[in-house]
């Protein structure tokens, strides 16, 4: 165990902090566990997650008021908090046991709000986490979040961005209407009248070829394997649909916990 457990437990203003919710990312179960029962003492609400893909999903599904992060295995914290700074303003707060100088600078270069050296008492943790919920008004936490994300693909629709695996994309003002319309129905199959009604007009009804042809188009950006699409699936006859990839093929394992 790296967190020790200190001294007293001081005065926390516990009934402030029950509609506060912190992501645990850590690759340590147990580590994790024993900072999920300290913050949960303190009404505190948990979710956790072992790997950056994990953490993207749960951090877009959760929408935390803060992020402490430590070691992962599929990817290094400092990756990971460039990801979330894409899409989100969420406080995040290093908690490892890399004590380099040039490792606290950057992590604080990548947008870290604070790093924190193991072994550390969970009484200095907590004091940590109250200042840095203090310094960041309630009321505008979590409120930047991504529509989408899930480790590979970032749709941000209010900032009109997109990401494939870190990397932004440019979408032509048509292609973002689509692919706005198709993730606004996220999980439904939207006919291709509709479609073709809501992104072009109704002056294009009838020309359900633009539909097919900006479905390639998104296709060719977003997708992996074009011909072997995730997101964008065919609904034959119908018309298309934006599925999740944990969704369409029940590959994501989340191992989220709420303690």
């Amino acid at each position: 165990m790296t967190i020790s457990s200190g001294g007293g437990s001081g005065v926390d203003q516990i009934n402030s902090n029950e509609h506060t919710l912190i992501l645990i990312i850590n690759a340590d179960r147990d580590l994790q566990s024993y900072i999920s029962k300290a913050l949960t003492r303190r009404s505190y609400q948990v979710v956790s997650a072992s790997t950056g893909r994990e953490a993207l999903y749960v951090l877009h599904r959760s929408k935390p008021d803060l992020v402490l992060l430590d070691s992962l295995p599929d990817t290094d914290g400092l990756k990971i908090c460039q990801e979330i700074r894409q899409f989100s303003d969420v406080p995040i707060l290093f908690l490892t046991a890399v004590a380099t100088e040039r490792s606290i600078i950057r992590a604080l270069d990548c947008g870290a709000n604070n790093y924190l050296i193991k072994p550390i008492s969970t009484r200095l943790l907590l004091a940590h986490v109250r200042a840095i919920l203090k310094r960041v008004p309630h009321a505008t936490l979590a409120k930047k979040m991504v529509t989408y994300a899930d480790g590979d693909l970032v749709i941000d629709v209010a900032a009109r961005q997109v990401y494939v695996s870190g990397k932004q994309v440019c979408l032509t003002a048509t292609e973002f209407r689509l692919l706005a319309y198709l993730l606004q129905n996220k999980g439904r199959t939207v006919t291709t009248e509709g479609i073709l009604e809501e992104v072009w007009g109704r002056e294009y009804c009838g020309s359900t070829e633009y539909v097919h042809t900006y479905i390639g188009y998104l296709r060719r950006k977003l997708e992996k394997n074009p011909k072997q699409p995730r997101y964008l699936l065919t609904e034959h006859g119908v018309g298309y649909k934006f599925a999740s990839p944990c969704e369409t093929l029940q590959q994501c394992s989340l191992n989220t916990y709420v303690i």
